[in-house]
């Protein structure tokens, strides 16, 4: 198989765990008192950081039978690693590290890694065929340290080497994981180690690439003076041999002789703020690894990599921390760089848009976040309000039977209240539904958020993909007082987001009176969030006009290119006026789709309340309903790609911006 013809970029062999890194920065691991929850594992990241710059990454692991194990293989998938040969071990446990940010330049971390998951990978793990699919294996120190992981990494490399895959050794030296220093030292980097140095100078003859730190290539070398290790690595590999240096970049030294350390081609460090230094390595080499893949000259991979080695070092976690191609090359366009960019509003942006991988299917979500309208029909028909959560729960097995029984080029999602919905939200959590949460006060303007407070501590204990939908009655035209009151309000909301990594849905409903909403209301308003930095992921709209519709998609693919797009609100409208406004949507390609509520669940609600139908009659009812909705966008949507083939229309642009 020629190299260019392969299907895999780079397989990664190692570790896979997770990260429980502490959120409190500055202290001690003792007085850390809550943690985030991460991907990570040398080689996970590797793998995560690579598909990031758009690489076609695998990994080949195991990971355990247990809730973490499921954890990592799902956090890979949404990064686009190649799963396929991530093994399940029915009797070790996935590896954890638990991490913080201390003070200084302090970093400690204790590896839970007792007869872990990553280690079990065994020899018949590895086929031939899987590893001759790809053009590059990527190798770490760490699965040398055993007699098992060693016989499975050294078939890897011999099936590598039999088909031109080339070798890349991680040297990744952590004492702690050989069994040198005591199990809390996890941050201790080095120790001298003959049997280490023997171990790796075995494979050092394999390897076409080898990437360590200055102590990585003294226990390779198997002397603590830099020069002579390098020169003991020479002796017996003529692979290139990446030196990073932290903050002065990296040295890379080609197959020749490596007379002086300034021998090498040295790429320049890239001077930030050191926020955390975890991590930072297996950036680096993702960056590195993406270049020279792309047959870029040795200068030119070390930058991409010190540039990604940059961005994490600046930021928290490891896996999280790695940038997108798209970040990555406005960072490396930059002139000056920013010294912090965690706190550039730019990078951030481009960080936390362009690292989701979107779905690219049409979403119809049915919302029904209702709580006031839900509360007056109660109260219109004298049952209790505890008969709303039964209602709901019935809605959401309607969602459930019909995202089922679909065919799967559709997404379906849900827009639900914690008010009346948590029965509703339990049930259908782990079913993979497109889902957003209200945190604004039914109808509240100014801008209420509930629960009234501290809303971000209530963001932070949703699960991790639902997404913020805030309801904003807004006219650009208002009253100073009252715009800016509710600006400073949705600034808020926003900040809060960002920090939490969370999606915006911003819901915006212009009123008509005392100010005329014309074709350029909308558009006008969304320019003013712009204005004010607040760039939402996702828009939920009423159906404009086709000039509303030219306004809005001027405005977005200029102020927001990575914009997810926009989605159809309902606002009790019959079928008829909906379907004149999907039909108008699919010229826009912004639009991802519809958001409808009543229109769907009302007539079965009213029934329902007034005691005229049973609870399986209303599931049915609403689920007919959506069916029919769904249907409805179908046949727009196949209508206009009908036209489009015919050479009568195309849309405006492609939906969710550029990517990664």
């Amino acid at each position: 198989m020629g190299r260019d013809a392969r299907t895999r970029d780079v397989i990664c062999i190692g570790r896979a765990a997770v990260d429980l890194y502490g959120r409190q920065v500055g202290g001690r691991l003792e007085d850390m008192a809550s943690f985030r929850k991460y991907l990570g594992g040398s080689s996970a990241n590797l793998a995560a950081g690579l598909a990031r710059l758009g690489r076609r990454s695998a990994m080949l692991t195991r990971v355990g039978d247990e809730q973490m194990g499921r954890f990592v293989r799902e956090a890979l998938q949404r990064e686009g690693v190649d799963v396929s040969q991530v093994r399940t071990d029915p009797d070790r446990l996935t590896a954890l590290v638990i991490l913080g940010i201390g003070p200084g330049d302090q970093t400690p971390h204790i590896f839970y890694r007792e007869r872990c998951a990553d280690m079990g990978l065994a020899e018949e793990d590895v086929e031939e065929g899987f590893i001759a699919s790809a053009r590059m294996l990527s190798i770490t120190g760490t699965h040398l340290s055993t007699p098992a992981t060693r016989a499975a990494v050294r078939k890897a490399i011999d099936f590598a080497r039999a088909h031109g895959t080339e070798v890349v050794l991680d040297i990744d030296y952590r004492p702690v994981l050989w069994g040198l220093v005591a199990p809390g030292e996890g941050a201790n980097r080095f120790q001298a180690s003959a049997e280490v140095s023997s171990v790796l100078g075995e494979f050092l003859p394999l390897c076409d690439l080898l990437v360590g730190t200055e102590e990585e290539i003294a226990i390779a070398g198997g002397d603590q003076h830099l020069l002579r290790a390098l020169h003991a690595i020479r002796a017996v590999s003529s692979a290139w041999v990446v030196l990073k240096r932290g903050a002065s970049g990296c040295t890379v030294f080609g197959p020749g002789p490596i007379d002086t350390l300034e021998s090498g081609t040295v790429a320049p460090g890239f001077p930030v703020e050191v926020f955390n230094t975890l991590g930072a390595g297996d950036g680096f080499l993702s960056g590195f690894l993406t270049g020279w893949l792309e047959g870029a000259d040795p200068a030119q991979c070390g930058r991409m990599g010190n540039g990604c080695g940059a961005l994490v070092v600046a930021r928290h976690g490891c896996t999280p921390a790695i940038p997108s191609r798209i970040e990555l090359d406005a960072l490396l366009a930059r002139d000056p760089l920013p010294f912090r960019p965690r706190l550039d509003a730019d990078l951030a942006h481009l960080h936390r848009t362009t690292t989701w991988r979107d779905d690219p299917r049409p979403l119809c979500v049915l919302a029904f976040d209702h709580r006031r309208q839900f509360e007056d029909l109660a109260n219109a028909t004298g049952r209790p309000f505890s008969d709303i959560v039964r209602f709901k729960r019935l809605v959401a097995e309607a969602v459930l039977e019909v995202s089922e029984t679909g065919d799967g080029a559709l997404r379906t999602g849900v827009i639900l209240d914690d008010n009346y919905g948590r029965e509703a939200i339990e049930l259908l959590a782990g079913h993979g539904l497109w889902t957003a949460r209200p945190v604004e006060v039914p109808g509240s303007r100014p801008l209420t958020l509930w629960p009234h407070g501290e809303i971000g501590l209530c963001i932070d204990t949703w699960p991790a993909g639902d997404i913020v939908k805030v309801l904003l009655f807004y006219h650009p035209d208002d009253e100073l007082q009252l715009r800016l009151v509710q600006e400073e309000r949705l600034q808020s909301l926003f900040q809060a987001i960002v920090e939490l990594d969370r999606q915006l849905l911003l819901e915006v409903i212009c009123p008509d009176g005392p100010h005329p909403v014309d074709d350029g209301t909308l558009a006008r308003t969304l320019r003013r969030f712009y204005n004010l930095g607040i760039k939402p992921d996702w828009w939920k709209l009423k159906a404009p006009s086709t000039a509303g519709w030219r306004a809005i998609s001027a405005v977005i693919e200029s102020r927001d290119p990575y914009c997810k797009g926009v989605v159809l609100l309902g606002l009790d409208a019959t079928e008829d006026l909906l379907r004149e406004g999907f039909d108008a949507a699919q010229g826009f390609a912004l639009c991802r789709g519809f958001a409808v509520g009543r229109s769907i669940f009302r007539p079965a609600a009213e029934r329902w309340f007034g005691n005229e139908i049973d609870d399986a009659s209303a599931r049915a009812s609403v689920a007919e309903s959506y069916r029919r909705m769904i249907g409805m966008w179908r046949a727009c949507a196949d209508a206009r790609r009908a036209s489009m083939r015919s050479g009568s229309d195309s849309p405006i642009r492609a939906p969710g911006g550029p990517k990664a």
